[in-house]
C-alpha cells in the first residue's frame, strides 16, 4: 500500500511538472497585438522601439534582450560617463602609440573624421575638454563662463589632426593630449545598431527612437500602406509641439537643437552646442537642424555640424554634400522652416508646399567654413 502511494505521488508530481511546462510554452507562444512597444533608459536618455510585425510573447522577450545587448555594447565602447569604457581607455592611453580598437569604435571614429573634413572643422570629436570646461560633459563644473585664457589653452589642443585613425589595421592614436568625445555621434550609431539587429531578426516594420534619433523601417500599417510619421518639434523651452509632421519609410533622422541644454549667466544664454573652431557656444538664429539619411550615425554627426555653422553655411554644406536637411530658424517670435533641395526631392513638392517650408535651389553662401523629432504615432518624453 505504501509502495502504491509512493508511485501515485510521483505520478501526480510528474503531471504538475508537465502542466507547468505546458503553461510556460503556451505563454511564450501567445501572439501579441501590434504594435509591440519596448521602452527604457540608456545613455542618460530614453529608448522606444515599436514593432508592427507579428510577434509572440517569447519572440518579443528575445528581441528585447537582443537589442538591449546592442545598446549596452555601444555604451561599453563609447561612453564618457563610465570609467571602464573602451573610449576612456583610449583617451588615457599614451600619446603617439597606436591602440587596437573594436570595429564599431573604429567605424565611428572614421565617420567622425570624414564629417569633420567635409564640414571644415564644424564637427570635431577632439573637443571633450572644451565641453567639460563649459560644464556640459561628465566632468561638469559650476555654470560659469570660462576665462579667455582657459579657452585659449584648451582650444590650442583641439583639432582633427590630433587624432589618427587606421581603418585597415583597426587602430587609432592621439598625437596631442585631447579628450575624444563621441556624444555627437554615438547615439546615432546606437540607433543604427538596434535597427541592424532588428533587420537580422527578420523585422520588416519598426520604428526605433533613441533619445530623439529615429530610424523607420517599412510601414506603420502594411494593410493600409500607412507610413510611419514623425513630428519635428518646435524649438521652445518647456513645450513639446510638432512644427511639421512628416512621413518616413526606410530612413533615419537625427536632429540637433540649441534649446535643450544650456545655462544662463547675467541674462545671457550659453548653448551646449560649441563651435570647435572658436571654442564658444553658437549664437546665431539657427535653432534646429534635422538630417534625413540612411545611417543615423552620419545624420547625427551632420546635424551637429550644420547647427554649428548657422543657416547660410549649413545650407551651402547641405547642397555641396547632397544632404536631406530641414532647418528651423528664429525670426523674432516666429519660426521659419527651410528645406534643402534633397529634402524637397525626398518629400515632394506637394507636401513641402502644404507645410509652408521654404526651399533653396541655389547656394546660400560662398564661404563654408534640434527640435528633436517626436514620433507622431507615439508619446515621447523629453531628452
Amino acid at each position: 500500500m505504501q509502495k502504491a502511494v509512493g508511485c501515485t505521488s510521483r505520478w501526480i508530481s510528474g503531471l504538475v511538472v508537465i502542466a507547468l511546462v505546458l503553461v510556460g510554452c503556451s505563454e511564450n507562444d501567445r501572439p501579441l497585438e501590434a504594435p509591440v512597444r519596448f521602452e527604457g533608459n540608456i545613455f542618460g536618455t530614453f529608448y522606444q522601439v515599436t514593432i508592427m510585425d507579428p510577434l509572440t510573447q517569447g519572440e518579443s522577450l528575445e528581441l528585447e534582450e537582443g537589442f538591449k545587448a546592442e545598446l549596452e555594447s555601444v555604451d561599453q565602447a563609447m561612453s564618457t560617463y563610465r570609467d571602464d569604457s573602451e573610449l576612456i581607455a583610449f583617451n588615457e592611453a599614451p600619446l603617439n602609440e597606436w591602440q587596437p580598437l573594436s570595429n564599431e569604435l573604429i567605424d565611428v571614429l572614421a565617420i567622425s573624421q570624414s564629417v569633420a573634413e567635409a564640414s571644415h572643422g564644424a564637427f570635431d570629436i577632439t573637443v571633450g575638454d572644451l565641453v567639460n570646461l563649459w560644464s556640459f560633459g561628465p566632468g561638469a563644473r559650476p555654470e560659469t563662463v570660462p576665462s579667455d585664457d582657459a579657452l585659449s589653452e584648451q582650444l590650442a589642443q583641439v583639432g582633427t589632426d590630433a587624432l589618427e585613425v587606421d581603418t585597415q589595421n583597426m587602430q587609432a592614436r592621439r598625437t596631442r593630449d585631447v579628450f575624444v568625445d563621441l556624444s555627437g555621434i554615438a547615439k546615432g550609431h546606437a540607433t543604427d545598431r538596434v535597427a541592424d539587429y532588428l533587420d537580422q531578426q527578420g523585422m520588416a516594420h519598426y520604428l526605433v527612437n533613441l533619445g530623439g534619433d529615429l530610424t523607420a523601417q517599412g510601414l506603420r500599417n502594411e494593410d493600409e500602406q500607412t507610413p510611419w510619421r514623425i513630428g519635428i518639434e518646435v524649438p521652445e523651452d518647456g513645450r513639446q509641439r510638432a512644427q511639421h509632421v512628416l512621413p518616413l519609410e526606410s530612413i533615419s533622422v537625427a536632429t540637433s537643437g540649441d534649446y535643450r541644454h544650456y545655462f544662463d549667466v547675467d541674462g545671457e544664454r550659453f548653448s551646449h552646442t560649441l563651435d570647435p573652431r572658436t571654442g564658444r557656444p553658437v549664437t546665431h538664429q539657427l535653432a534646429s537642424v534635422s538630417v534625413f539619411h540612411p545611417s543615423n550615425a552620419w545624420a547625427d554627426a551632420w546635424a551637429t555640424a550644420l547647427l554649428v555653422v548657422g543657416e547660410q553655411d549649413a545650407m551651402q554644406m547641405a547642397i555641396e554634400n547632397n544632404l536631406n536637411v530641414l532647418m528651423l530658424v528664429r525670426e523674432g517670435g516666429e519660426w521659419r522652416s527651410v528645406g534643402s533641395p534633397e529634402f524637397v526631392n525626398y518629400f515632394g513638392e506637394p507636401l513641402v508646399n502644404e507645410l509652408g517650408i521654404e526651399r533653396l535651389s541655389a547656394p546660400a553662401a560662398t564661404n563654408p567654413a534640434a527640435a528633436r523629432p517626436v514620433p507622431a504615432d507615439q508619446s515621447v518624453t523629453g531628452e
